[in-house]
């Protein structure tokens, strides 16, 4: 028990630090190494502590083992990844879908003779609900503010990458540089449509492998339950330090198991090209409308 009360320590002191760590925002960063961009903290980091902490001391307390402590620190921490629900993923889909539907409600504003300004003040009131809100926002300054640097902001609120699409067009518009605008909508609108059916059909292909992992990861719990209710005697040899060592592996083997399925079950967002902090191309759509 030593050993856990040292281990649960430690767990406690690195938990504080990245909670006061959290309340001081770090610089913007406008361009980031690849495996920076890998090793990047998630947004959900404080909550992710707080089951990754609870998951510890549930194992610990139960089987008073070092490796299930750990073990209950490290399902605790991704149980958000394996528990995430199908509004979660399906909203980056419905925000693209939003971005083409606003695109085409641009595009035949500026068909009767409005200019790009008055379009987008024209449509905040009909943008689609995912949107809404940011398109609003531009509306609201864009009577009295330059439109080039108000749509990079927009670019940073939608964090899409469709939408940074869009915007460089309607940023190069604004500069008097861009031509046959409504072409490229139209264009864009239709890639952006395409795209959103492809990612809902490769979504939809992954429910059975996220449905395997769910109930592997079932099993594995019930089990365990089950042991430490009814047959602690057959967990006994794992109390030892040698028990520990091969529990550890067992364990890591597993994990990396789920882990990997859970990877397949789960698609990465694509690139973003007018990203300042997160993606591999850093351009600021100032620069793109020169």
């Amino acid at each position: 028990m030593s050993v856990l009360a040292w281990l649960a320590g430690v767990g406690l002191a690195l938990s504080v630090a990245l909670g006061v760590s959290g309340l001081f925002p770090s610089a913007p960063i406008t361009s980031r190494p690849a495996l920076g961009r890998r090793l990047s903290l998630p947004d959900d980091l404080p909550r992710r502590v707080l089951t990754a902490a609870g998951g510890a001391a549930l194992f610990g307390l139960i089987t008073g083992w070092p490796v299930a402590a750990l073990a209950g620190a490290v399902g605790g921490y991704f149980l958000s990844e394996l528990t995430s629900p199908r509004s979660e993923r399906q909203a980056p889909i419905e925000r693209t879908e939003a971005v083409a539907e606003w695109t085409e409600q641009l595009r035949d504003t500026m068909a009767a003779a409005a200019g790009l300004g008055q379009a987008i003040i024209a449509t905040a009131p009909l943008a689609p609900a995912p949107i809404r809100a940011e398109i609003t926002a531009l509306a609201a300054r864009a009577s009295r503010e330059r439109l080039v640097p108000l749509l990079g902001e927009l670019g940073e609120a939608l964090a899409d990458p469709t939408a940074d699409l869009v915007i460089t067009a309607l940023s190069l518009a604004a500069a008097g540089e861009g031509q046959d605008l409504g072409e490229v909508l139209s264009a864009l609108a239709v890639s952006a449509r395409d795209d959103a059916t492809m990612r809902r059909y490769i979504d939809a292909s992954r429910a059975r492998t996220r449905t395997a992992v769910r109930i592997i990861t079932a099993i594995a719990i019930l089990s365990l339950v089950g042991l430490l209710a009814f047959g602690r005697s057959y967990l006994a040899p794992y109390g030892s330090a040698g028990g520990q060592v091969v529990l550890g592996i067992v364990l890591a083997c597993y994990g990396a198991g789920v882990a990997i399925l859970n990877r397949m079950a789960v698609g990465s967002a694509p690139d973003r090209l007018l990203a300042k902090a997160t993606g591999s191309l850093s351009v600021p759509v100032s620069e793109l409308a020169r």
